[in-house]
C-alpha cells in the first residue's frame, strides 16, 4: 500500500528533481563567450554618448576624428583576418549601399548628442528592432505576430513620450536627429536580411571613410585641440571594438538572442551619463524608455520561443 502511495504521490517532485540532476551546469563555452562578446559591444557603444560631450570639438570634428580612428582599426582587423578583398573591395553594389545607410546614421546619431540629452538618444535608439520588424513587414511582407505589433506600439508609443518631454529647439532637433539614426538603422537590419550575402565590417568601414571629405567641408577637424583629438581617438578604438565584439559575438548566438542582449546598450548608456556626467534623465524619458525596452524584450522574446 505505502508503494502505490509513494507512486501516486512523488511525480511532481521526483520529475523536478530528475529535471534539475539532467540540467549541466557548466555552460557552452561559445555560447558564453558569444554572451560577453555582446555584453562587451554594449558597454562599447554606450559610451558614445560620453565621448561625444566630454569635448568641445564640433560634432563634424568628431565625426571626422572618430572616423579616422575606428575605419582603421576596422580595416587591421579585416586584413589580419585576411578578408580585405571580399570585405572592401569586393563587396558589391548591395555593400555600397549599405556603407551609404551606415554614413547617414552617423551622420545624425553624432550631432544628436550634442543636442539633447544621452538619455534620450539611447531610448530612442531602442526602438530599432521594432521600427526594423514594421520595415520588414511593409518591404518583405514578412507578417509579424500579434506580441511582436505590440511590442512596436509600445516602442513608438515611447519614443512619443520621450518627444513629448523635450522642450523644444535643440533638444527637439536632438531628439528627431536620433529617430532619424534609428530609422536608418532599422534600414540598415532590414537590408542585411534582404541581402544577407553583403560584407559586414567592409561597409562599415568604407562609411567612416565616406564622411570624411563631407567633414572636412563642414568642420574644421584639425583645428580642434590635442586632448579633443586624443579622446575621439579612444572614441575610435572603442567604437572599432564594439564593432568587431558584436560581429564576433553575432556568430556565436542565435540572431534573437544577440539582438536581445544588445538591447543592454540603451539601459548602459544613460547610466554611464549619470555616473561620468552627472546627467540626470527626466521622468517623460525614464517612462518612455521603459515602455520601448518593455516592447523590445516583448517582440524578441516571441522569436526566441519555438
Amino acid at each position: 500500500m505505502s508503494e502505490v502511495y509513494m507512486d501516486h504521490r512523488t511525480p511532481w517532485w521526483s520529475a523536478v528533481v530528475a529535471r534539475v540532476r539532467s540540467v549541466s551546469y557548466s555552460p557552452d563555452p561559445t555560447w558564453l563567450v558569444g554572451v560577453l562578446l555582446m555584453i562587451t559591444s554594449a558597454l562599447a557603444f554606450a559610451s558614445a554618448g560620453i565621448f561625444t560631450k566630454s569635448v568641445s570639438a564640433g560634432a563634424w570634428d568628431v565625426i571626422f576624428w572618430r572616423g579616422v580612428f575606428a575605419s582603421s582599426c576596422t580595416l587591421l582587423f579585416i586584413a589580419l583576418r585576411r578578408q580585405t578583398a571580399p570585405q572592401l573591395f569586393k563587396m558589391g553594389r548591395t555593400g555600397v549601399i549599405a556603407a551609404l545607410i551606415y554614413a547617414a546614421g552617423t551622420a545624425a546619431f553624432i550631432p544628436a548628442y550634442r543636442l539633447t540629452s544621452v538619455a534620450n538618444v539611447a531610448m530612442i535608439y531602442a526602438a530599432t528592432p521594432p521600427l526594423a520588424a514594421l520595415l520588414a513587414w511593409i518591404w518583405l511582407r514578412e507578417r509579424p505576430a500579434k506580441v511582436v505589433v505590440l511590442g512596436c506600439i509600445l516602442a513608438f508609443v515611447g519614443v512619443a513620450v520621450i518627444v513629448s518631454g523635450s522642450p523644444g529647439g535643440a533638444s527637439l532637433s536632438g531628439d528627431l536627429l536620433a529617430l532619424i539614426m534609428a530609422a536608418s538603422f532599422a534600414v540598415l537590419m532590414v537590408f542585411y536580411r534582404r541581402f544577407p550575402q553583403t560584407p559586414a565590417a567592409g561597409p562599415a568601414a568604407a562609411s567612416s571613410l565616406v564622411l570624411l571629405p563631407l567633414a572636412l567641408v563642414l568642420g574644421d577637424p584639425f583645428g580642434a585641440s590635442g586632448r579633443d583629438i586624443a579622446i575621439l581617438a579612444g572614441f575610435g578604438l572603442v567604437f572599432a571594438l564594439g564593432s568587431v565584439a558584436m560581429v564576433e559575438g553575432a556568430r556565436r548566438l542565435a540572431p534573437s538572442e544577440g539582438a536581445l542582449i544588445s538591447t543592454l546598450e540603451s539601459p548602459f548608456a544613460p547610466l554611464l551619463a549619470w555616473l561620468i556626467l552627472a546627467e540626470i534623465p527626466s521622468e517623460l524619458t525614464l517612462v518612455g524608455g521603459c515602455l520601448i525596452l518593455i516592447g523590445v524584450v516583448v517582440s524578441q522574446i516571441q522569436r526566441r520561443s519555438p
